[in-house]
């Protein structure tokens, strides 16, 4: 390859701007040109390109490339496009490549050598992979590599540990940062100030934030969210709007994270009032609401049954000139739902399509479902129809919806078409359309099939095992089939599930003891047996209830 050369400044502008544009085809057309021309290729085109597919989300297009610097572009590369391409990989999620990638460059014959950006990126690869003990090692070795770790280094390992629950270690490695002679920053203690809000250690946290003060370090808008989202999770919300004008105070601006905190954890307290109140002051102040606030707020507003209210914020949100979402139209539609206004909430659904919003699943299926509330299957399928017709892909609430809207309707049969359907496309139901069917099946009679379906939850991730519903609803079918030995061995089997008995429960086998056997058993035996076993195994809530 030549030397540089006139006219070479000029394809260096060409691969910048079509690296911008991640337009890849004229990118490498360029490419083609330079080597026939025999033009110097330097490592910058490379690292434009990297971060261009990066952008893209081509990360694996980035390593190829990387590979192909030295023999096909006699470029030689060093730990800047190195660190470009892990970068791309990191950025993707995909921190097992990142980590393959690294020890093929590193332990390979590259002759490229880390630097403290490579550790800091390999460290927080391996801290989202869970492995903090590896991530400690590669931390440790980093001054005999003549790499003194930084802040960032710190910063996320001290992440990593947090996330793992091992705070007191991340605590001295702020200690021994300050020895070592780096000093730590807003996001230091910030890190940290989250961890023991999680672990829910307000002493430890408060003296942190002194620290911080103490070391020169300014509490920015991070930290104030942090710890106003962990008071407004612990319900202490006064508290939370008194730290709020404080930052206020303090010259720190508050930004839409605050706010929607602050505000979501009113809405949350039913206080949805208060929360417009706060909106409104904030408005006052110059912050206008965003899609978020506003969704929160008007959710709010028609659960706890303020609907004229919920209605006057969203023409007050209209007025002032504010896009509404696909978030806002579909808390809206949802309140219009819950009060039984079908029409109007179909007017915002045409309204919605009309001034280019598309609707979400969310939307369709609070006006399937409201359709169904009111008796009215039919309309509820034909919106369906319209759903799919709109290329909007239902998800497991939809399906959920639709299927349960057809076995109360006593279409058991179409119930059964959809659930085949939701199962073809790949969609794993959950609890309320296991409950659903299994209910619908037992109500005609298909007991079996709804046994065999309860089988199969039993198989099924944590968040779609049986409930207590699920469980008296298949005890109810059985008695009433006669087959109150099977009904108590299912009884055994949730216990050892770790679900316990409500008074449901109770009064399904009190009324079948009493009035399907003969003679006739007043149940108190039975009770009393199943209450101590809920106190052997230390289930004194479960025990208490019945």
């Amino acid at each position: 390859m030549g030397s540089y050369k006139s006219g070479d400044s000029t394809f260096y502008s060409l691969i910048e701007n079509y690296a911008n544009f991640c337009d890849f085809r004229t990118l490498f057309q360029v490419f083609d040109r330079m080597k026939s021309e025999r033009r110097v290729f330097i490592e910058k085109n490379f690292i434009l390109v990297f971060r261009a597919y990066g952008r893209a989300h081509l990360p694996e297009k980035a390593i190829e490339l990387f590979c192909r610097m030295v023999d096909e572009f006699q470029c030689r590369r060093t730990v800047r496009s190195f660190n470009s391409v892990l970068n791309v990989v990191i950025q993707e999620g995909l921190f097992h490549r990142a980590l393959e990638f690294y020890d093929c460059v590193v332990g390979g014959k590259t002759s490229i050598s880390p630097n403290v950006l490579s550790f800091n990126l390999i460290i927080k690869a391996m801290c989202k992979l869970g492995l903090v003990d590896k991530a400690i090692e590669v931390f440790r070795e980093m001054p005999a590599q003549k790499c003194e770790p930084d802040v960032f280094a710190y910063c996320t390992l001290m992440n990593g540990l947090c996330k793992e629950d091992r705070i007191d270690e991340a605590v001295l490695l702020l200690d021994e940062m300050q020895i070592e002679g780096c000093f730590p920053m807003s996001v230091t203690f910030n890190v940290l100030i989250n961890g023991w809000c999680k672990k829910g250690n307000m002493a430890r946290m408060t003296k942190l934030v002194d620290n911080m003060f103490l070391k020169g370090c300014v509490r920015n808008e991070v930290t104030y969210n942090t710890i106003i989202n962990d008071l407004c999770l612990k319900g202490k919300l006064d508290k939370a709007a008194s730290l709020l004008e404080r930052m206020v105070a303090s010259k720190c601006v508050p930004n839409d994270v605050t706010y929607g905190t602050l505000i979501n954890g009113l809405v949350k307290q039913g206080r949805s009032v208060d929360g417009v109140c706060l909106l409104s002051s904030l408005e006052e102040r110059g912050h206008h609401g965003n899609g978020y606030v506003y969704s929160a707020l008007v959710s709010g507003l028609f659960k706890e049954g303020k609907s004229e209210e919920a209605m006057g914020l969203w023409k007050k949100m209209v007025e002032k000139g504010c896009q509404p979402s696909v978030v806002v139209y579909s808390a809206l539609t949802d309140g219009l739902c819950r009060e039984g206004k079908l029409d109007e909430a179909k007017e915002i659904l045409c309204e919605m399509v009309n001034k280019g919003c598309t609707p979400n699943a969310f939307t369709y299926s609070s006006l399937i479902k409201g359709f169904f509330k009111t008796g009215n299957s039919q309309k509820a399928i034909q919106l369906w129809k319209e759903m799919a017709k709109n290329h909007c892909m239902p998800n497991e609430i939809c399906y959920s919806v639709l299927i349960n809207g057809l076995c109360e309707d006593g279409k058991l049969r179409e119930a059964l078409m959809v659930w085949t359907h939701m199962l073809g496309h790949g969609i794993r139901p959950d609890v309320v359309a296991y409950i659903s069917m299994i209910h619908g099946l037992c109500n005609a009679g298909s007991v079996e099939l709804g046994l065999k379906l309860f089988n199969e939850m039993l198989c099924q991730e944590s968040d779609s095992q049986p409930d207590v519903v699920t469980y008296n609803i298949l005890l109810r079918a059985l008695c009433k089939q006669n087959g109150i030995s099977r009904a108590i061995d299912l009884v055994n089997s949730m216990l050892d599930q770790g679900c316990d008995p409500d008074l449901v429960t109770r009064n399904i086998f009190l009324s079948s003891l009493s009035e399907k056997l003969n003679p006739p058993q007043d149940g108190r035996e039975f009770l009393h047996e199943l209450v101590v076993r809920l106190h052997n195994r230390q289930r004194i809530i479960g025990a208490a209830k019945l």
